[in-house]
């Protein structure tokens, strides 16, 4: 089975999705955005990964830097706290397979999870290259 904790509006969630179905696999898709996030299911996904809120939290077209969540002294309950409140703030996309947990950016990052080596070539939806006919990552 594979999740992935999935923005539809960004890119690197996109591609990684898109690679995860070139393999034929079916993945559980959470729209993080609707559903939000409970702080076990953070805390847990976020162990999984080896990371800590500050390190899964979105910082760039966000609103942590308003929320003042880059200032010093922010601790990770503080942080966890504003990701359940505000669902946007958690890096996208974290993708959970048998092989592990892992936040997939940049979206090459998911290969390392598959079972299997997707089928390519695969292109972004306005055509850019993302894997050769091989399924390996074209730069």
């Amino acid at each position: 089975m594979i999740v992935i904790h999935h923005n539809p509006k960004c890119s690197t969630s996109r591609n990684a999705l898109a690679a995860i179905r070139a393999t034929g696999a079916k993945p559980v898709i959470v729209n993080y955005l609707e559903t939000g996030w409970t702080r076990p299911q953070l805390q847990a996904l976020f162990a999984a990964a080896g990371l800590t809120p500050r390190q899964a939290m979105r910082d760039v077209r966000s609103p942590a830097q308003d929320m003042g969540l880059l200032e010093d002294g922010v601790t990770d309950d503080d942080i966890l706290d504003a990701m359940i409140a505000h669902p946007v703030l958690v890096h996208r996309p974290i993708v959970a397979t048998p092989k592990g947990v892992r936040l997939c950016r940049p979206w090459q990052m998911v290969l390392d999870l598959l079972e299997t080596r997707p089928d390519g070539p695969l292109s972004t939806q306005d055509g850019k290259p993302l894997l050769d006919k091989k399924g390996n990552p074209v730069d």
